[in-house]
């Protein structure tokens, strides 16, 4: 980790469409590794949104460590669930057919990382992992209105008719959408925490608070080390929440008191973490499950 670029970086990159920001970000950072990219693109980025699109980034190339540079996605959802049972998608040969309902960044994504069904009639649910790219015949996405939580980052819809993909080894569920989960937590936090360290040398916030902010990051960075499907990293990635949670009130004051702009973009954005906040929960039961069993 790169410790003293985001110590002297001082500078953001200009909120632009999202193509042309990561673009930008890419030209700054070099041939960065995936949670280099979060923290380093978290510290650039003007809003918590392009903050978490760094950290999305950076978790499909932990995810994916042969992902193009270009921007790309993960698709999974269908009709608001992630379960494989509800999963109507399909791999048929080299070819995808089905929708899939949420796409962080669908439209400016280069390539798509698609969670299929493949298992024959009547057998339990087996998924695999196919790429698309962006406008290849059978590849249309649906562009859906902006969100208010972070609605500078676009997010829509895909559809599959007969898609030729690449087929990635490997399961679909356990090498890449189950472990996604807590490889994405991880990388948007620490982006998050780099997007709120910058704002907070900028605002001259109280040491203490940058220094835990500090602290968040190296502790993120030792995390994103470890096997993502281990009991013992959910454990040590709810101890980054619960560090995070701690945080929040001195962060909120701070805040407070500084320049409206960023009070106005906190208030919006504040609650990204949020999102799987209940899923990082199930997640942490399971692993107490496993280390105290």
């Amino acid at each position: 980790m790169p410790w003293q670029t985001l110590l002297h970086t001082r500078d953001r990159l200009p909120a632009s469409d999202l193509e042309s920001w990561y673009s930008a970000l890419l030209e700054r950072v070099g041939e960065a590794t995936p949670l280099s990219l979060a923290v380093l693109g978290g510290r650039l980025a003007a809003t918590p949104g392009l903050a978490f699109l760094a950290g999305y980034q950076g978790a499909l190339r932990a995810l994916w460590p042969a992902a193009p540079r270009s921007l790309g996605a993960l698709c999974v959802t269908e009709n608001r669930s992630t379960r494989p049972a509800d999963m109507a998608t399909r791999l048929t040969g080299l070819h995808l057919s089905g929708r899939k309902d949420f796409v962080t960044a669908a439209e400016a994504a280069d390539w798509l990382l698609v969670v299929a069904r493949e298992e024959e009639d009547g057998a339990s649910p087996q998924l695999a992992m196919g790429v698309v790219r962006n406008g290849d015949p059978g590849v249309r996405i649906e562009q859906l209105p902006a969100l208010p939580l972070m609605p500078d980052i676009s997010h829509g819809r895909l559809h599959l008719d007969h898609a030729h993909c690449e087929r990635l080894p490997g399961d679909g569920w356990d090498a890449y959408a189950k472990p996604f989960r807590s490889i994405e937590d991880l990388h948007v936090l620490a982006a998050l925490c780099a997007w709120l360290y910058g704002v907070g040398q900028d605002c001259e916030w109280p040491q203490d608070v940058q220094l835990r902010l500090l602290g968040l990051l190296a502790a993120c960075a030792e995390v994103a080390r470890l096997c993502p499907s281990a009991a013992s990293s959910h454990l040590l990635l709810a101890g980054l929440f619960a560090q995070f949670k701690a945080l929040r009130v001195d962060l909120d004051a701070a805040f407070a008191s500084g320049p409206a702009e960023w009070f106005a973009l906190w208030r919006r954005d504040g609650g990204v973490l949020e999102i799987a906040r209940t899923a990082r929960e199930k997640r942490l039961e399971k692993a107490l499950a496993t280390l105290q069993g």
